[in-house]
């Protein structure tokens, strides 16, 4: 059952930015992007108090995804990654994005912290930062 209200452009559109941010990573890696859009539109704290669906997680600017600056996001969804989509919108949530709200791809070693927000652990490139439970508790 989904853990968030969606149709399927909602489904297309969140494909698309899987594979646009993370198709290096493989399915697991793109599931972890998945998990942070749907905790950032779930969670009401720090910069993500007046986002409530994937369009406006995924289009949020500030805070937005780099990859909707670039052509390949606006690529036809494949069926692999709508299916992935519909993983997590469903509620799978993978370590370390679990309780993520925050992820990039350093040239090096991942920091501690990432705008104040501590490091929760890295997959292949990507670091991924969980805000603390008393500054974000509905994330946890």
């Amino acid at each position: 059952m989904a853990v968030i209200k969606t149709n399927s452009s909602d489904v297309d559109l969140l494909a698309r930015l899987l594979r646009a941010e993370a198709e290096g990573e493989g399915d697991q890696g793109m599931l972890m992007v998945g998990n942070v859009v749907i905790n950032r539109a779930l969670v009401d704290c720090l910069d993500f108090r007046n986002v409530r669906s994937i369009r406006d997680v995924v289009y949020q600017s500030p805070g937005g995804f780099e990859a909707t600056q670039f052509g390949y996001f606006y690529q036809r969804p494949r069926d692999s990654e709508r299916r992935l989509a519909r993983r997590v919108i469903n509620g799978e949530r993978i370590y370390p994005a679990t309780n993520s709200l925050w992820y990039f791809r350093p040239t090096g070693e991942c920091p501690a912290e990432w705008y104040n927000q501590p490091l929760t652990d890295r997959f292949k490139s990507h670091c991924f930062f969980s805000p603390l439970p008393e500054n974000c508790p509905s994330v946890y």
